[in-house]
């Protein structure tokens, strides 16, 4: 395997060490050592502005892109109101993994959303967001714990890209959100739904070949296969 370079995008949060506090670029380890253990090489893109100016270099640089989870994105950003629920958002973020989705999209470039990274690929495509899930569905399963993770099952589309790069139709998955899909943007079909309330939990663009959008979290959890059948479709490619 050549070692593809996997992009991972990252978040610019105000974080502590020592007697430093300062903002940071930053992910946590998790996705890193996922990339890692698939045989990538990882590396971190922090947003940057002007978001189109940068974009096209850092994807001459990658292999495929996978879009992280964090912060609620700005409403605006898709015509929505803002609702009571919806945390503080990072317009500089937002903006610079639209564009890096959409150009990754124009080079057929495997990427990958997870949680905000699925949300995010919807919004770049056209799409809208729930606010806050609780509201459609009644229970705040999906974010029981701030903090936590919570375990739920989900249906995949038989034959689906979510069906085979998890490699099964039904699992169990890590859930940490309170946002989630309303509208699908353009090409995109969903693929996966929560067994308990039909939440749309895996979204994918069935004109390419792997992008997919989960809206779990399968980085760090041994059990998800998610992440490596990613890593290994990209660096299958870049070998081809």
């Amino acid at each position: 395997m050549t070692g593809c370079v996997v992009g991972i995008c990252a978040a610019i949060e105000r974080v502590r060490w020592g007697p430093w506090e300062t903002e940071a670029a930053m992910m946590p380890l998790t996705y890193v050592g996922a990339v890692q253990a698939a045989g990538g090489v990882a590396l971190l893109l922090p947003p940057d502005d002007p978001a189109d100016e940068v974009v096209k270099p850092l994807l001459d640089r990658i292999d495929c892109v996978i879009l992280a989870g964090g912060s609620d994105i700005d409403p605006s950003t898709y015509g929505g109101r803002r609702h009571p629920k919806t945390g503080e958002a990072s317009p500089r973020r937002d903006r610079f993994e639209q564009a890096l989705t959409r150009r990754a999209l124009e080079r057929g470039m495997p990427l990958l959303g997870i949680c905000r990274g699925m949300q995010l690929l919807n919004v770049a495509l056209g799409g809208t967001l729930v606010q806050h899930v609780p509201d459609i569905v009644g229970h705040e399963e999906h974010l029981q714990t701030p903090g936590t993770f919570r375990d739920h099952d989900v249906h995949l589309q038989e034959g689906s890209l979510a069906a085979r790069a998890a490699g099964a139709e039904q699992v169990t998955v890590r859930s940490h959100h309170h946002q989630g899909v309303d509208e699908l943007g353009e090409g995109l079909v969903a693929s996966g739904w929560s067994v308990r309330d039909e939440l749309v939990e895996a979204i994918e663009v069935p004109a390419e070949p792997f992008v997919l959008g989960v809206l779990w979290h399968p980085e760090g959890d041994e059990r998800d296969r998610i992440v490596a059948t990613f890593v290994e479709t990209a660096c299958a490619k870049v070998e081809a």
